[in-house]
């Protein structure tokens, strides 16, 4: 099945959802259970808090996010108090697409998976290194 396709109009939220349901799917089992439970979410950008807690100046500098306890930081008798969450942002997630002209589902699917490996505990430098930036 191809994942590209041609737009008409700007990408909806449920159509960036859809992509990375797909995207969720194609991660390889073992993966997808320890993620399960995660709520993926697709909103239109970062609110203003969540701006001012990571010392981001403007809102298309995020296309995700990962809130949660990462795995590596978890303890068996104290659960999490809240369930984990990956956002994704749309406004953002498009304004890169557009500028790098990346293929849409390839680009939310990198994002996706970027916000899973903080899940697993991956520091921003080490998920640079796994991807051969750093």
């Amino acid at each position: 099945m191809s994942t590209e396709k041609r737009w008409g109009a700007p990408p909806t939220a449920e159509d960036l959802a859809e992509l990375a349901e797909t995207a969720f799917a194609a991660i390889p089992a073992p993966l997808r259970e320890a993620v399960r439970g995660a709520a993926i979410l697709v909103e239109e950008m970062p609110d203003d808090e969540t701006l001012a807690e990571l010392g981001l100046e403007h809102p298309w500098e995020l296309t995700g996010l990962y809130r949660g306890v990462p795995l590596t930081e978890r303890s068996v008798t104290a659960p999490p108090a809240e369930p984990d969450m990956i956002f994704l942002y749309r406004e953002p997630i498009l304004v890169e697409w557009v500028e790098s002209g990346e293929d849409l589902f390839r680009l939310v699917r990198n994002v996706l998976i970027h916000e899973i490996a903080h899940h697993f505990g991956y520091s921003e430098e080490g998920i640079a290194r796994l991807e051969g930036e750093g």
